[in-house]
Parts: C-alpha cells; structure tokens; sequence
C-alpha cells in the first residue's frame, strides 16, 4: 500500500509558501522547492514548490515520499504537466484527484478500521444520499453520476481525455 497523502499536491497562497518556509529550517532546498523537516507519516513529508506557470508565479503544496528518491521532481513535474495544459479535457483520475483536493478536511479523509482490510488506507469522501443522509464512500469507487455532483459546473461537462 503507497504511504498516506504521497502523491497529492494542491495549490496555495504565496503568503502560505513564505510562512511554510519561516516556521522551521527547511530539510532541504533545491532551486523552486523546499520540504518540511517535520515528516507527515513514515518518509511523507510537505514539499513546497514555486513554479512559473503561463508568465505568472504560482504556489503549490505536495506531499512526497522521500524514500522514493526522485519523488519531488516528478511531482514537481507532474503538477507542470498538469497545469500547463489547457482545461479542455479531464481524465477520470484527473477529476477524482480536483475532488479530493478540494474537498475541506472535515468531508474526505481515508479508510480506517471500520473498513474491510483491503480498503484501509484508501481515500474517501463524503457525499449527500438525500432522504438516506450522508455516507462515506471510497473516492475510487464514485460513479460518473456523483463525480458530477461533486465538481464545480465549469468542469461538470469536460470531455473526456484521450490517452496518449
């Protein structure tokens, strides 16, 4: 099972990058990067990223796996791929990863103990099921349906990405 949070970024204030920066010395330093000295869980630490995306400076916030050597410049150059490319389209992966990035604390988080082992550690959200209430649901398993409801109406209607 991949650690908890590697692999997910989202973007930030550049006031929430400098005050990141002036809370502890970092661990490290490289070019447009830095990560936390204090580790998340295992080797998953925060890694804070100034990138210039279409002429502007923005910020973003990643969670990786420093004992996957490489991780914060693929990441790095994950999050340039993505967000260099217009928003025409969204792969299903795409559109469940802007879910859970912008899901707030209090609706998403991961599978515990109350799940069956196998689903432990996977990512979840809360979702409304009317007259039923609200539920949690793995975010790999939502339906094309509640994936809908869950993204803002600009991106409801997206095509699909082709695969390359």
């Amino acid at each position: 099972m991949p650690a908890l949070y590697a692999g997910e970024w989202f973007e930030i204030a550049e006031e929430q990058c400098d005050y990141m920066l002036d809370v502890l010395p970092p661990l490290w330093i490289r070019g447009e990067m830095f990560a936390m000295r204090e580790f998340m869980t295992g080797s998953v630490t925060s890694v804070f990223l100034t990138l210039r995306l279409d002429s502007r400076r923005r910020h973003f916030h990643a969670y990786c796996d420093l004992a996957d050597k490489g991780s914060p410049e693929r990441m790095r150059d994950a999050i340039i791929a993505r967000e260099s490319r217009p928003m025409k389209a969204m792969t299903r992966e795409e559109r469940l990863e802007h879910i859970w990035s912008t899901a707030h604390d209090d609706y998403r988080g991961y599978a515990g103990d109350r799940w069956p082992p196998a689903m432990r550690g996977q990512r979840t959200v809360q979702l409304y099921g009317g007259k039923a209430g609200t539920f949690l649901k793995l975010l790999g398993d939502l339906s094309d349906v509640e994936i809908a409801a869950k993204l803002p109406v600009q991106l409801r209607h997206l095509p699909d990405a082709i695969a390359a």
